[in-house]
């Protein structure tokens, strides 16, 4: 999805950012090295596995010999992906040409990950060791059910149930360009929360950790070892058990963190205790190169504008609400109407057509996702025709000035609005003028000193 492109793209530019030994400190771990691999551009994926057994530097002519004459833009995009992560160093000689180089550390341990298949710092418990383990099955349920929790309370839903342990500075934090406050007004959805709600699983992931490793310094914590930790993660087994005695104080710290979103769970046995990773861990890395697998739908549409959502989930069911009118709900079916008064309410809190029609189209019941469309034609085209029906009309605040004293001044006026690009309308017969507000200070001066 587009929206996980951005936030990962987001995510490796916070890498990007981290000082060169910080940097290097995560390129001597080669499991990061392989995430970060997956992460980049395809183009850029090639540069390196091309470089890879090239120690020295390779001049820019034989890089862009590499590439179509018709590649050029992905060539450039390539370069600086590379060159902002410190996996290319680029190096300009007295004749001034150019030349690029593999990061030493990132190359030895990539290669050392990819030839020796490097084992990860932990193994899986023995099965003798540890009770009973959830099955798949079991581990994804919990996994989609401690997420949404934590969205529901992130959103301050009368629906959400008190799960999670982030405390409330922390909430606040995840909250932070979601939810606006005013004075003696409870909290609501800003236009970036009501397109958050919208967004596939795996985008709003990235979002939420995005922005825990940000605060992370606030907390004392060095987000290099936050990111290393995340990224490894994603390389653990799924429903496997790991021991917690093999990770380090910060570490454990962030597990009981990262079990409130859903992407560990906890078990304590006699003696050991262990995290077991969910699909939402262990696809961390899968999620930076956009091929997230399709989770199952549960809406149909139908031509008569009716929604049917086959879910007992009730975040499913906070989200329709964004759209839709609901009809009557039970405890497993959520049956609404898509009408003209729920679409503009949604609009109006800055969820776009395209977006409704994309929820839907991804959501879709596997009994109609099949079909092509998916969603009805007329009902998509009639939200997109609402939507340009709303915005047919541009609201400008302005200004209105009259009983001009001359028409000299009337006119100069005119073009002292002109120049300044404000003049939005004007009557030269009743010498009435109308200019945009953000010059109606300008305005004024100009007229005191026509008197």
């Amino acid at each position: 999805m587009p929206q996980v492109r951005i936030i990962a793209k987001n995510f490796m530019d916070m890498v990007a950012s981290l000082p060169a030994m910080k940097l290097d400190r995560l390129y001597a771990n080669p499991f990061i090295c392989q995430a970060i691999l997956r992460s980049l551009p395809p183009l850029a994926k090639k540069y390196v596995l091309e470089m890879l057994y090239i120690d020295g530097p390779v001049s820019a002519k034989m890089l862009e010999e590499w590439v179509l004459a018709d590649g050029s833009s992905k060539h450039r995009i390539a370069l600086d992906r590379l060159i902002q992560l410190r996996i290319f160093t680029e190096t300009v000689d007295r004749k001034k040409e150019t030349s690029y180089r593999l990061n030493p550390t990132f190359q030895i341990n990539l290669r050392k990950h990819l030839i020796d298949r490097e084992v990860l710092p932990r193994e899986p418990m023995p099965s003798n060791i540890v009770a009973r383990l959830p099955s798949l099955e079991e581990l994804e349920a919990y996994a989609l059910g401690q997420w949404e929790c934590f969205l529901l309370q992130l959103i301050n839903s009368t629906q959400a149930e008190k799960l999670t342990n982030f405390s409330s500075s922390m909430m606040k934090v995840f909250q932070r360009g979601l939810l606006s406050q005013r004075e003696k007004e409870a909290s609501r959805l800003t236009e970036s929360g009501f397109q958050f709600l919208l967004m596939d699983t795996n985008a709003q992931l990235w979002y939420i950790i995005r922005e825990y490793i940000s605060n992370s310094e606030e907390r004392d914590i060095d987000p290099a070892d936050l990111i290393s930790f995340l990224l490894e993660l994603s390389f653990h087994i799924t429903g496997e058990a790991y021991n917690m005695n093999t990770l380090t104080e910060i570490q454990r710290h962030m597990i009981k963190d990262l079990a409130d979103l859903g992407l560990i769970k906890l078990q304590q046995g006699r003696k050991e205790s262990w995290f077991i990773p969910t699909k939402l861990a262990t696809n961390l890395s899968v999620s930076l190169t956009d091929s997230s697998s399709r989770k199952q739908g549960f809406v149909v549409v139908e031509t008569n504008f009716r929604l049917y959502a086959y879910s007992s989930s009730k975040l499913h069911c906070e989200i329709l609400r964004l759209f839709s009118r609901i009809e009557y709900q039970l405890p497993n079916l959520f049956v609404g109407a898509i009408t003209k008064e729920s679409l503009y309410n949604a609009f109006e809190n800055g969820i776009t057509a395209e977006q409704i029609i994309s929820f839907l189209q991804q959501n879709a019941h596997p009994r109609v996702a099949e079909r092509i469309p998916s969603v009805p034609e007329n009902v998509a085209d009639q939200i997109r025709l609402w939507e340009s029906d709303l915005n047919r009309v541009e609201m400008t605040p302005a200004h209105l000035y009259d009983e001009f004293p001359s028409r000299d001044v009337f006119e100069a006026a005119c073009d002292f609005a002109r120049e300044w690009c404000g003049l939005l309308w004007e009557d030269s017969k009743k010498m009435r003028m109308v200019v945009k507000a953000e010059i109606h200070m300008h305005m004024r001066e100009f007229l005191r000193g026509q008197k």
